[in-house]
């Protein structure tokens, strides 16, 4: 069911018809896409994203389909389908350019930035990048007038201009590009903005934060030494509140930062110019990250989701709030006084929430003078998207294939030797298959063998005398489990030690992904020691690591479930659908009830 929450400026009347052309409070409204499939069930018609930007708001669904509903007024078809062969994977906008990023890992580009002559047309952007073996990209996010890619090798691409520095270049001598730029490598993150920043942060693998591009009020929150109107090289942000960097979002004249401390509490601070109150506290300008503080997001209370706009953010709490400061000039604060500057963060009243009252499948996109909150449930299983992340990670691939033009694609032969027939020497023939292939099509096949997913038909009959196609991922995962011969990695506790192949440590822990990034050359076990959960917890976490399933023979309690909740944090779980313990909560309710 496609229901949204939308306020602020409906420019486009064909997407919320018979409302006015300013929406000053919530409304709930059901989406229909006239361009979905009858014949596809309702998760995959499901909405996954909404983007927005002045000219253009785009809806992309599970099914990897996307329509955009265009602001201009000779537009001669509202919505239009988004003419791409591969399926999408993530949409973003700014106010010059429309960057698509394709399950495949290919980034196709429009814009003035991308092709000046030829604004309408999509170009493969990733296929630009000169290191072929840096072409999957892995994560986009988008400027005013640039935008990066994040690739599976970690490094970081920038495109478009480079008028502030944004792209970590001098702008004296390189003021835009005509292909992806390294800007620094060894990156986890990108964080940037909305259709009017011209900024960008870029967080390492060791929580190390670099910025760049317009700083003139501060908004990178650099020393007040380096204020400038154009920062034209990578700097290190000093100062910066201890925790987890959870998201950070730009938009013109300030940057809004998410960190979660050591006891999980997530807090939000601000820097750059108080103009129109876009940092949400009454200090002036700040030229460091300060915090934001309110009683309506302290106390037991934690922040789920942030979104920034133009001039406005909301703010999504774990109870249901829905908070906003900023500007409401359209509306899109969700209260009726449009001359309102709201300095402080306030509460947001909503209507009564029909669709699922899950706060954590709630998701907000900001625009530059509206807001949408959708409902968009995870995916029933996340293994298949982590092998596909897995075999994105090049660096901890140990088998190489030769493509027909010479070039070299790599993966893991630990998954490999599960999920070919494992009676015939099937490698080798799969590198003669690889062999005749391009790169693209390379990638395909290896992410139809990872995933069990038919990406492409045509290339998918050749390989499947040699893949366990009727095999679920999770029974692949499963026989690594029951094999000790595969297991590389000790987890040290006091009464006992647990074995883990630290390929699934990395599919499936963030805590352990950095740990392995950080010691890549080290082949030794490494012992960890982590004693606040018993056996039978444990127990629970090591069976669902491989399966994403609790053993039906295990009694739950609620002591076991006050563990792992611990536990999930500790081990910085992928907290995907069904996640460990919404499992853990439905078995213990049916077990009461059966019980009764």
């Amino acid at each position: 069911m496609n229901y949204c929450l939308f306020f602020g400026s409906n420019q486009s009347q064909k997407l919320i018809k018979n409302e006015p052309n300013i929406i000053t409070k919530p409304i709930q409204f059901k989406f229909e896409n006239e361009n979905e499939n009858e014949n596809e069930n309702e998760n995959e018609k499901q909405i996954k994203q909404i983007s927005t930007s002045s000219f253009s708001t785009i809806f992309l669904f599970k099914n990897g389909k996307a329509i955009e509903y265009s602001n201009e007024k000779d537009s001669k078809q509202n919505p239009s389908k988004i003419q791409i062969e591969e399926n999408i994977q993530k949409v973003t906008l700014s106010s010059q350019n429309e960057v698509i990023l394709t399950i495949e890992g290919n980034v196709f580009a429009k814009g003035g930035y991308i092709d000046s002559e030829n604004t309408k047309e999509f170009i493969n952007i990733s296929s630009l990048i000169e290191d072929t073996n840096d072409r999957i990209i892995q994560d986009i996010t988008c400027s005013a007038h640039s935008f990066y890619l994040l690739t599976s090798n970690q490094n970081a691409y920038g495109f478009g201009s480079n008028y502030y520095g944004q792209l970590g270049f001098d702008f004296t001598k390189f003021y835009k590009t005509e292909k992806p730029i390294l800007m620094m490598k060894n990156v986890s993150k990108i964080f940037s903005g909305t259709t009017s920043s011209n900024h960008v942060f870029l967080l390492n693998s060791n929580q190390e934060l670099f910025g760049c591009g317009w700083n003139y009020y501060g908004q990178l929150g650099l020393d007040k030494g380096i204020r400038q109107i154009k920062t034209n090289k990578l700097n290190k942000i000093q100062n910066i509140p201890k925790g987890k960097i959870i998201d950070i979002q730009c938009a013109s004249w300030y940057s809004v930062m998410l960190i979660e401390n050591q006891n999980l509490k997530r807090k939000l601070y601000s820097c750059g110019r108080y103009l129109h109150n876009g940092l949400g506290k009454e200090d002036r300008n700040t030229t460091e990250f300060t915090e934001i503080k309110s009683p309506l997001f302290e106390n037991d209370d934690n922040i789920l989701e942030i979104s920034v706009g133009c001039y406005h953010t909301l703010i999504l709490t774990s109870k249901g709030k829905l908070i906003g400061f900023g500007s409401n000039s359209y509306g899109q604060l969700g209260i009726e006084d449009i001359e309102k500057i709201q300095t402080i963060p306030i509460q947001i009243e909503l209507p009564k929430l029909r669709f699922n009252e899950n706060i954590s499948n709630y998701h907000l996109s900001c625009g530059d003078s509206n807001s949408f909150i959708y409902y968009s449930p995870s995916s029933f299983s996340n293994l298949e998207e982590d092998l596909i992340k897995l075999f994105k990670r090049k660096e901890f691939c140990d088998i190489s294939f030769k493509t027909e033009n010479g070039e070299i694609i790599k993966a893991h032969k630990l998954i490999l030797k599960y999920r070919l027939n494992q009676n015939q020497n099937q490698i080798e023939k799969l590198q003669e298959i690889i062999s005749t292939k391009s790169i693209k099509e390379s990638n395909q096949i290896f992410e139809m063998i990872y995933s069990n997913r038919i990406i492409n038909p045509k290339l998918y009959f050749e390989i499947k005398e040699i893949i366990n196609s009727n095999e679920k991922i999770e029974e692949t995962i499963k026989r690594i489990y029951l094999n000790e011969n595969e297991k590389d990695f000790i987890i040290e506790r006091k009464e006992k030690q647990y074995k883990f192949p630290k390929l699934i440590l990395i599919m499936r822990s963030e805590l352990y992904r950095g740990m392995f990034l950080s010691v890549t050359n080290d082949k030794s076990n490494k012992v960890t020691d982590y004693s606040e959960l018993s056996n039978k917890s444990f127990q629970i976490f090591e069976y669902w690591i491989y399966s994403n399933q609790i053993k039906d023979e295990i009694q739950i309690t609620q002591e076991i479930i006050d563990e792992i909740e611990t536990g999930i944090d500790y081990f910085q779980l992928n907290q995907t659908n069904p996640n460990l313990f919404d499992l853990l909560i439905n078995k213990f309710n049916n077990q009461n009830q059966n019980s009764n």
